[in-house]
């Protein structure tokens, strides 16, 4: 993956602090700096000053950022602040990275955003300020947010006023999302109206704890007619082969299926996935584009390239299906996995992480896993909705060369929460013997370098992940990966090397516990991580079931596809081999077992348009697999080898 790409950070060139701080600067006397406002008081203020409910207030911001700053950092669609204000200015200047060995980087293309706004300018004018302010100040961005809310509510002829029933302001909400479309510009204001009832409390990314009362209130639907917005698909429900989820501003950009000379062709595979002939639907693998949507679907639109099955932009959540769910994308680096699952990519930079996956992104990707895992019946846990950074290498030797997207800035944790299946969720009565990462995140400021420069310490912000350590020190060198670090060296710090981190969501057999550190079985060593008790513990004890080595079995291979055994395959077919990876489960270790119902089979798929029985068959083998978690990626075990025992 490559994701270097000029940012744009605190004030913009050229600008000078005065310019910034303006000409009070010159002839203020010496004094102790004022406390700036908190965000609850920047609301407060804000609020009363342009005449807009303090709790939608509120409720947009959260809905938009979850109330972080950022402060000179945007997002994809050019957004700053906690109000999200769009520099219309601002076009990312990337291409895509590589996203597999071989693959040519497309000629990057100038962002489009959904409405070329300029929200940010047209707020610097309404209060009468330079961009950079609205850039970096928190404040000033509330109040450039409620000035604009308050001006399109005006200009709608609606009723102003900072005591004015919330459900009044349904129209101007949903114009700030940008959205050319009545559906997706109806689902952000949806979006803020429940958060609004739900009320919500958090720590920013700048420290500040915010809160927001639930507060009832009766959203004007009707109004979004004011807009005079485009109408769109709405998925499931509006027809034109879309599977999407109703209501979400969902299109069809197909990925072509096409010969491409020389017998080759692309860049997807056909399937019957949604009969008993094809292969199970059993994974959603979450990715991110590491390049901007346009360049995306340029990508996935070439027939020498890859095909995925859905891209998000992360500007409005705006989705597009490319490949039929039914038939195998080509977007896993892994085939056992892409047979078996459905890719998702989503606009952004996985070494940029919080300032690029938007609130936007996560909600509307949230609920097309949702739809999807409901369509196809796949649990909703980490051990099924996975990261591409989860999917196992095939064989040993291909581990160094698997990706590591969404990264370590992907917010499982607030994922998770939208898909209804909250990380610290105890399932039944908890054991000693499991737990689940669950460090937070926005808190969970891990040291990572090599974001911008190897070696450098990156930005700080939330991440997903603890570290894991070869003694319960900080001190202590983290733990090897053998099959990543085949030089035997530790793992390290960089963005990229996931190989001694675990990450949220993901539970692991306890091998001791010492204090405030706790060791788990981790790719067949004991791996500790800080897990102080109180309120900052970073893993929550779960029950579930271990698998262990069978009594007399030193040590149990691990693979990272559950091919057949060599009996299985028919004539003209060739054995595709079940090669194990490095990692063994050893005697007296344990994993936890994730799945029980593995399917043993390998899709025969090589020719354009082929035909059973030599091709487009599933290749059914008799040896059963169980799925395990033993390290950052999913493992598989042969049933024959373990012992499956209830964790106490």
């Amino acid at each position: 993956m490559s994701s270097s790409r000029r940012k744009v950070r605190g004030l913009a060139a050229g600008a000078s602090v005065l310019a910034v701080l303006g000409a009070a600067a010159l002839t203020a006397t010496p004094q102790a700096a004022a406390s700036p406002p908190t965000r609850d008081e920047a609301f407060s203020k804000a609020s009363t000053e342009f005449g807009v409910p303090i709790s939608l207030l509120e409720a947009m911001s959260y809905a938009q950022t979850r109330w972080d700053a950022h402060p000179g950092e945007h997002n994809t669609d050019g957004g700053y602040g906690p109000m999200n204000l769009i520099d219309g200015t601002l076009f990312a200047d990337d291409g895509p990275g590589t996203k597999e060995a071989g693959a040519q980087d497309a000629a990057a293309a100038d962002r489009v955003l959904p409405q070329k706004v300029d929200s940010l300018g047209r707020a610097a004018d309404l209060l009468d300020v330079d961009r950079d302010t609205l850039r970096t100040d928190a404040t000033a961005n509330i109040r450039g947010g409620a000035a604009l809310l308050a001006q399109k509510q005006r200009s709608l002829k609606l009723p102003t006023g900072a005591g004015t029933d919330p459900g009044q302001w349904y129209a101007a909400v949903a114009s700030t999302s940008g959205s050319t479309t009545e559906s997706a510009a109806g689902t952000f204001a949806d979006d803020v109206y429940d958060a609004l009832a739900a009320g919500a409390r958090r720590t920013t990314d700048d420290g500040q704890k915010v809160s927001m009362a639930a507060a009832q209130a009766d959203p004007r639907t009707d109004q979004l007619a004011l807009l005079k917005l485009r109408k769109a698909s709405k998925g499931a429900a509006g027809g034109d082969g879309i599977e999407c989820p109703a209501g979400l501003d969902c299109e069809s950009i197909p990925a072509p299926y096409q010969e491409t000379g020389d017998g080759d062709y692309g860049n997807y595979d056909k399937a019957p996935r949604d009969t008993d002939a094809g292969p199970t639907v059993d994974y959603i693998v979450m990715h991110d584009t590491e390049g901007s949507w346009e360049t995306s679907l340029k990508l996935v639109q070439d027939p020498t390239y890859l095909g995925w099955h859905y891209t998000i932009r992360s500007a409005d959540g705006h989705i597009a299906q490319h490949i039929p769910t039914k038939d195998v994308g080509w977007h896993a680096g892994n085939w056992y996995i892409n047979q078996h699952s459905i890719g998702i990519e989503q606009e952004g930079f996985a070494a940029d992480g919080a300032t690029w996956y938007t609130e936007s992104l996560y909600r509307n990707s949230a609920r097309l896993v949702k739809y999807l895992a409901a369509k196809w019946d796949i649990p909703l846990d980490h051990d099924h909705i996975l990261g591409h950074d989860n999917v196992p290498g095939t064989t040993a030797a291909t581990v160094k060369g698997m990706h590591w997207d969404p990264g370590p800035y992907w917010d499982w944790e607030h994922y998770f929460t939208l898909l209804g299946a909250p990380v610290k969720a105890r399932d039944g009565k908890p054991s000693k013997e499991i737990v689940r990462i669950a460090p937070g995140f926005d808190g969970n400021q891990q040291v990572i370098t090599g974001c911008e420069t190897a070696g450098k310490p990156c930005d700080p912000q939330g991440s997903n992940f603890v570290y894991l350590h070869s003694e319960p020190s900080a001190a202590a060198p983290l733990v090897k990966d053998i099959d990543l670090h085949t030089d035997g060296s530790a793992s390290t710090t960089e963005v990229a090397d996931i190989g001694a981190r675990a990450a949220a969501g993901q539970e692991f057999a306890v091998a001791d516990r010492d204090g405030d550190w706790t060791a788990i079985w981790y790719l067949g060593q004991k791996a500790w991580f800080h897990n102080p008790k109180g309120e900052h513990r970073t893993a929550v004890d779960v029950g579930g079931q271990l698998v262990t080595p069978k009594k007399g079995v030193d040590e149990v291979a691990t693979y990272g596809r559950a091919y057949p055994e060599s009996s299985a395959y028919p004539e003209g077919i060739p054995d595709q081999g079940t090669a194990p990876l490095s990692y063994k489960l050893r005697a007296g270790q344990r994993a936890v077992l994730t799945d029980d119902s593995v399917s043993t089979d390998y899709y025969r798929a090589v020719k354009f348009d082929g035909t059973p029985p030599d091709d487009h068959v599933d290749v059914v083998g008799k040896t059963k697999y169980l799925q395990v978690s033993f390290g950052h990626r999913i493992m598989y075990v042969k049933a024959s080898d373990v012992d499956v025992v209830k964790a106490r």
